[in-house]
């Protein structure tokens, strides 16, 4: 009896997806104790916090996978790219990296909708507003250090971006959540 609900091509594409949430997990990781080693704590602290978020996802198309009766390959996750030089570049490879994986989501949620496996596509679309949350968080925050002066930013400024990091939401406010009584 054949258990597994998945195509080769979606269970492939899940998997490949399951490695790069691992990955984000990594560079979340990296980035933290880079943050760590620069005296940004309550950077690191927020980083951390999104390197378990990711995991976290990493887990949910691990399960996925499994629950469908398709087989979840583990591989190698790739080292995450060099320490930023800056907050602000941090902060900007933090978003090309969400970029990437918003790319990845989009992909398999396109290949589901074409092969009408409406079981997937119904369980990307928590990573489809995962992702919208994700780039809008990473933006506010590039806004947040333009602000404070891009990559000129003083150490005043740098100081009261670590504190406020400290203690920031890790989900962003969607456009979804808005009205005209709540802006």
């Amino acid at each position: 009896m054949k258990k597994n609900r998945l195509s080769s091509s979606l269970q492939t594409g899940l998997n490949t997806q399951m490695t790069q949430e691992a990955l984000a997990a990594q560079i979340y990781l990296s980035y933290a104790a880079w943050a760590t080693s620069e005296g940004f704590s309550g950077i690191a602290n927020f980083l951390f916090r999104h390197a378990n978020e990711e995991r976290n996802h990493m887990m949910k198309f691990l399960e996925y996978i499994m629950e469908r009766g398709a087989k979840a390959e583990i591989e190698a996750i790739p080292k995450p790219p060099k320490d930023p030089t800056s907050i602000q570049n941090c902060f900007e490879q933090i978003f090309q990296q969400e970029i990437g994986n918003t790319a990845g989501i989009y992909k398999l949620v396109k290949m589901s909708f074409d092969e009408g496996d409406w079981a997937t596509w119904h369980f990307l679309q928590w990573f489809v507003k995962e992702q919208t949350e994700e780039e809008t968080l990473a933006l506010n925050l590039l806004d947040k250090i333009k602000v404070a002066g891009g990559e000129k930013a003083t150490s005043e400024a740098l100081y009261n971006l670590d504190r406020d990091l400290q203690k920031e939401p890790d989900e962003a406010a969607l456009a979804e959540t808005k009205s005209a009584a709540n802006p």
